[in-house]
């Protein structure tokens, strides 16, 4: 297992967990109790968790996965979905993106397939698909401004929330942290939440794009009601009752593959 991806193990067991003990993670990830202290060391570095007498635990309750350690979990899903929904936008539409791995990768689908005949205006609150969307001369990039989250590379706040809600959008393509019938899109942060939640409601047609680890499952702070959503695209391995939850409640659901 590579560095970056054990580092990403370990945090994410320190989600679930709530603490990291060094002989157990030594086993699981089939190296030395060194090598899991060094990684524990550089991840306290980091401010991501606090180094205990023979493990860590989080540096704070509120934590959150750095989008940088999410970056190629489910890669070929996330490549998959975000084909399948640069699909859903037409020439010339705009689109609001928020931030995170699989709308980076929606970001990088469509200007991939954009051509200067088929211009499109994307509007984001994500600081990296900005970046990397500035200089496709037929996508007119559109920044909210706000307070720069180092978690997500997002903007949120007071800024962001007053650009957003001038703004129409013709789709809103939204990733999220979880998503499930009763509880509709969620993520962490409650101000991600925020803007991401007026994205969608300025927006004429609503797609989330998640892959199947985010289903069925519950986040800190709703984005946005189910019934808002019109189209949820996902991969080939969620559960097909999952998938029917969604159809029953109004969702059309689109599997990409």
């Amino acid at each position: 297992m590579r560095r970056h991806d054990r580092l990403a193990t370990l945090l994410d067991d320190l989600a679930k967990d709530g603490t990291i003990e060094i002989d157990d993670a030594a086993q699981r990830l089939d190296v030395s109790p060194a090598t899991i202290r060094r990684d524990l060391d550089a991840l306290d570095d980091e401010g991501l968790l606090v180094r205990t007498r023979g493990g860590a635990v989080p540096a704070s309750v509120a934590y959150d996965l750095p989008l940088r350690y999410k970056t190629d979990r489910n890669a070929a899903a996330k490549q998959a979905i975000a084909r399948a929904a640069a699909d859903l936008v037409p020439p010339g539409a705009a689109v609001a993106l928020n931030g995170g791995t699989t709308t980076t990768e929606v970001a990088r689908a469509l200007a991939t397939r954009t051509h200067p005949s088929l211009r499109l205006t994307v509007v984001t609150n994500a600081l990296n698909i900005a970046s990397e969307l500035a200089l496709r001369p037929e996508i007119e990039v559109v920044v909210t401004g706000g307070v720069v989250r180092a978690q997500s590379y997002e903007l949120v706040g007071h800024f962001a929330d007053l650009v957003v809600g001038e703004l129409h959008f013709d789709v809103a393509i939204l990733g999220v942290g979880a998503i499930s019938v009763d509880a509709g899109a969620c993520t962490a942060h409650e101000g991600e939440a925020a803007v991401n939640g007026a994205m969608a409601r300025r927006a004429r047609e609503v797609v989330v794009v998640a892959d199947a680890s985010k289903l069925g499952s519950y986040a800190f702070a709703r984005i946005c009601p189910t019934d808002a959503i019109d189209i949820l695209v996902t991969d080939e391995t969620a559960p097909a009752d999952t998938v029917d939850a969604f159809i029953d409640a109004g969702v059309k659901v689109v599997v990409a593959r």
